[in-house]
């Protein structure tokens, strides 16, 4: 398929924002331990002057999501200095993520814990997580709770879900208007038996009883090997409920690699019923996250890599005949409307992505350009000596 209408494919890119994770530039690793990187940023400082350079490679990630526990420990006394930050690096804070998973008190659940107390402590979070939103001008305040259990009869069940629904309910009652609350699922890990936000089902009856502003949140590794994403996006978006992703790349559960590294046609597919709804402003709304663990590969061109590997595969989806697989799909002829579907895929977009990139003074190989910038090599030798104090503390 050759790309007819460069018009057409500049607006389609210029819809296109992606915010990257705070996260995504410190040192992260698995439960088994972490393997530092000279490079990885070390203070919040480090993570906006980071995505700042991500933003300024590719021109399309003007926001950081925050974790309040790591980037706000303050909490809300901390909010001036991101601020600060903000101004200084260009970069805007983006959904605010409240941590619900890290305190000891959090062993047997934090909203859905058998005990009063460590509830109420978990809900005073989440409220003050809005409140720290409110003060960054940040639209989503995103919640994954990870409460569960791992052996039967430990928890009950029933009792949670109503625990579930009464913390959702305040911190939804808390938002101010244009605000967001977004609610992400996941079906093990850490738990084990029974998760107390297992799946998209779940999160959506939730979102619905909490109230108008609250929406489901889709993290493509949050899901059982082989299930069918893109219809979990076509029923949210069908219900109004899509409020965003995480998105990532699996082999097994949650690998959180980066995006389209074993299965770039899963998202080109998920892109492809985001172009298909047909009311504009069920998908205006839609936040893309990227939410990934660069263990591996080096902080800066990971982050490169997953954000122009994502631009592809939306431009790509952009150029799906959807008025021909329509009509194919009516007629029930499945050879040619999967053909239809693939000659999309298959259609090299590099070249207009070239294109664009220079028509707005970008590089037009971010990834290429972050390697000649010496960027990498000059945090690396800024930051080697703090990431290396580090392994005393993960040893």
């Amino acid at each position: 398929m050759r790309i007819e209408e460069p018009a057409h494919l500049v607006g389609v890119l210029e819809n296109l924002k992606i915010e990257i994770p705070s996260w995504g530039f410190a040192n992260t690793g698995t439960r088994f331990g972490k393997f530092l990187q000279a490079g990885a940023a070390t203070t919040v400082e480090e993570k906006f002057a980071d995505a700042a350079e991500v933003n300024s490679l590719t021109g399309i990630t003007p926001q950081l999501a925050l974790h309040v526990q790591w980037d706000l420990p303050g909490g809300l006394s901390d909010t001036t200095k991101i601020q600060k930050l903000a101004a200084k690096y260009a970069i805007q804070p983006g959904s605010i993520n409240p941590n619900l998973f890290q305190d000891q008190d959090y062993k047997f659940g934090s909203i859905c814990n058998p005990d009063p107390g460590i509830r109420r402590k978990a809900i005073d979070h989440l409220l003050e997580s809005v409140e720290i939103a409110t003060a960054l001008g940040s639209r989503d305040v995103s919640l994954w709770i990870s409460d569960g259990s791992n052996y039967p009869g430990a928890q009950s069940i029933r009792k949670r879900i109503g625990w579930l629904q009464e913390a959702l309910q305040a911190t939804h009652d808390r938002l101010k208007p244009g605000q967001r609350m977004l609610l992400e699922y996941k079906p093990f890990e850490p738990a084990f038996y029974h998760t107390d936000l297992a799946d998209w089902g779940m999160a959506a009856q939730l979102a619905q009883s909490a109230g108008p502003q609250a929406y489901v949140l889709v993290d493509t590794g949050h899901h059982y090997q082989a299930q069918n994403i893109e219809q979990v996006v076509a029923w949210l978006l069908h219900l109004r409920l899509l409020g965003g992703f995480h998105f990532n790349d699996r082999r097994y559960a949650d690998d959180d690699l980066t995006i389209g590294s074993i299965d770039p046609y899963q998202v080109f597919r998920i892109f492809h019923e985001i172009f298909s709804e047909p009311d504009a402003e069920a998908s205006r709304g839609i936040a893309y996250m990227i939410d990934q663990s660069h263990n591996i590969k080096g902080k800066m061109e990971a982050m490169v890599q997953t954000v122009t590997t994502a631009q592809e595969l939306y431009l790509k989806a952009a150029l799906v005949d959807r008025e021909q697989l329509a009509s194919l799909q009516s007629e029930a002829k499945a050879v040619e409307a999967e053909e239809c579907l693939r000659a999309a895929f298959w259609t090299d977009v590099r070249p207009a992505l070239r294109e664009w990139r220079c028509s707005k003074g970008l590089p037009e190989n971010p990834l290429q350009a972050l390697r000649e910038s010496g960027y990498v090599k000059r945090i690396e030798k800024e930051r080697k000596e703090r990431n290396a104090m580090l392994s005393v503390t993960y040893a």
